[in-house]
Formats: structure tokens, C-alpha cells, sequence
């Protein structure tokens, strides 16, 4: 696998999200499956929200005929890259059902949680976990986890994730921008580290985003939806988690932290501050760090969405630097 078959990839997918989501923008609001306007969104018009379904078939889409294109041709033969890949479009087409449910029928919040850990645990299941560390005092030294901190660990790492990509999801276009370049970030870790499997997944993903981002940057025509948010933030937890098998641990946990460091401290955040207000940690509001830059510090939507994905590409450069041994971790002998 090669350069070339990595920006087949990225153009397929990007083409196949900008086609289908028109389509789907289209159908969701003949049927009535639109956002509307309340006191915690910042949109002033009703916007149809099933655009994770056409970002998602711009991502299965180039993922299915390439990986097939590959495997047909004899030029992908590592079994283990194509159970990875399988189970990671069988597992993110599972969230996108529990996203479309939300969107269309609407969850309760424990529902909603409840199927995201049994998406979670299915993948457990499959060989999608978090299997022990490499000993940062001991280098080479690994520690095997044991199964009742393995299995715990990992549905944890997904719940964290499907749900730190969820509540960003805030303002037009933040998301699909945030997804192509943290993604773009985590194919460079990858790919540079000799993970082409990884960043063909993440290639996909990026295509996806980019070509969902023109009809979703402000002013939206469409939103990406709870469907969308929860696949890219299952993706997001399944590279990383399949990463741990083939890179040291304790960096490869470490650098999806970076590079989605700002939804997740955001997530963190938002439940102490509505833990502290007596609050339901599920209520929304808009106390989000994409909401103070607009309320707080007076920028429009796309000045902070544009600052937003600054701040992303510092974080993806960081991450890129650690994971190549610059910095604290190569001191740490990392």
C-alpha cells in the first residue's frame, strides 16, 4: 500500500460525500428530520441533521471498494489489517444506527448511553481492546493488563471518546473540520510508523469530512446529527485502540489525547461545571468553550470555528513531534 492508493482513497471518499450529501440534506427535510431552533443552538433557521449518513457513506464507501480493490488484487494479504478494517466498518455502521435512532425517534440519555456500551462492548468482543502498556521505567518491559482492567478500560476509552465528539458538535462546520484535520494528523502518526491500514481508514474519514464540510461550514445547509458525531468519535477510539497493538501504549493513548485534546477537556469541563450547578451532566447548554469564544469574547461563528482549527493543527503538530520522539516522551525514554 502506497501514497497513491492512500489519495485514491481521500479523493473517493471526499467525492462520494459531496454527492450524497445534497441527497440526503434533500430527503431529511422532506421528511421532516430537521434541527430546530432553541435557546441552546446557535442556528437561526431549522437545518436538516442526518449528515453523519452521508459522511458515512462517503467513508464506507472508498474503505469497501479499495480495501476489496486491494484484496482482489493480491496487494493487501495481512489478515489480522483486513479483520481490522471489517470489523471497524461493521462497528461504525452499528453507532450510526444508534445516532440515527436519536436523531430520527429520540433517546432518552440513558438509552442513548446504554447502546453506546453495548456498540462498545460488541467491539470488545471482536478484538477491538486495550491489551496493557510498555513500562516507561523499564523500557521494553510490557504489562500485560488483565481482562477486568482490560475490558473496563477500553469500553471506558470509547464512552469517552463517542461522547467528547459529540458535545462539540456546537457550530457549523467545527466538527467535519476538526474530524479532516485531526484525522489528517493521526494518518501522518500512522502511516509514518508503518500503520498503512490505519491511515487508509483515516483517509476515508478525512475525504468524508472534506466533502461534507462546504455544505456544512456556516451557514449550514446541513448538520452532521448525532449519527454523525458518534461514527466519527467510534472511528476516532477504534484507530487508537487497534494502534495499541502495533506501537507502544503509552504513547499511542497519548497522542489521541493531543490531537483531540480540545473535545475532551471541553467534555470534562462541561461535566464538572454542570456536576457544581446541581445539573444534569446531559442537560445542554451553552457553556462550551466553542460558545464562550463567541459570548464571552465576541467572534462570529466561522472567526471561531476558524480559530478552533488552528488550535487543532498546533495540537496535530505536537502530537506528530511526540510520537516521533521529540519532547517530553523521548526525555522520559519513552
Amino acid at each position: 500500500m502506497n501514497a497513491f492508493t492512500l489519495i485514491v482513497t481521500l479523493v473517493l471518499a471526499t467525492g462520494a460525500s459531496a454527492f450524497a450529501t445534497p441527497l440526503v440534506a434533500r430527503l431529511a427535510t422532506q421528511v421532516g428530520m430537521v434541527d430546530e431552533v432553541d435557546d441552546r443552538r446557535m442556528h437561526a433557521q431549522p437545518k436538516p441533521r442526518l449528515g453523519g449518513v452521508a459522511l458515512f457513506l462517503g467513508f464506507s464507501f472508498a474503505l469497501f471498494g479499495v480495501v476489496g480493490y486491494l484484496i482482489a488484487n493480491h496487494k493487501l494479504l495481512d489478515l489480522d489489517s483486513i479483520h481490522d478494517v471489517l470489523g471497524l466498518l461493521f462497528g461504525s455502521t452499528l453507532i450510526l444506527m444508534v445516532g440515527l435512532w436519536d436523531d430520527i425517534m429520540g433517546m432518552k440519555p440513558k438509552t442513548k448511553f446504554i447502546a453506546q456500551l453495548v456498540v462498545a462492548a460488541i467491539s470488545l468482543l471482536y478484538g477491538f481492546d486495550i491489551k496493557g502498556l510498555d513500562n516507561p521505567l523499564h523500557r521494553g518491559d510490557y504489562i500485560q493488563f488483565p481482562l477486568w482492567l482490560s475490558a473496563p478500560l477500553t469500553l471506558l476509552w470509547y464512552l469517552v471518546l463517542m461522547n467528547a465528539i459529540n458535545f462539540i458538535d456546537g457550530l457549523d462546520g467545527l466538527l467535519a473540520g476538526l474530524t479532516a484535520i485531526s484525522g489528517m494528523s493521526l494518518l501522518i502518526i500512522e502511516l509514518t510508523h508503518g500503520h498503512p491500514e490505519l491511515a487508509l481508514v483515516l483517509a476515508a474519514l478525512v475525504g468524508g469530512a472534506l466533502g461534507f464540510l462546504p455544505f456544512n461550514f456556516n451557514p449550514a445547509k446541513i448538520i452532521l446529527g448525532d449519527c454523525g458525531a458518534l461514527f466519527i468519535g467510534y472511528v476516532f477510539a477504534t484507530v487508537s485502540i487497534i494502534g495499541t497493538s502495533k506501537f507502544l501504549i503509552s504513547i499511542n493513548l497519548i497522542i489521541p489525547l493531543i490531537v483531540l485534546a480540545l473535545p475532551i477537556l471541553d467534555t470534562a469541563v462541561t461535566i464538572v461545571r454542570r456536576a457544581w450547578a446541581g445539573k444534569k451532566i446531559t442537560e445542554g447548554d451553552r457553556g462550551h468553550f466553542h460558545h464562550q469564544l463567541i459570548f464571552r469574547f465576541g467572534l462570529n461563528v466561522p472567526q471561531a470555528v476558524l480559530l478552533i482549527y488552528v488550535l487543532c493543527i498546533a495540537l496535530g503538530a505536537v502530537a506528530l513531534l511526540l510520537s516521533r520522539g521529540v519532547g517530553p516522551l523521548k526525555l522520559a525514554g519513552i
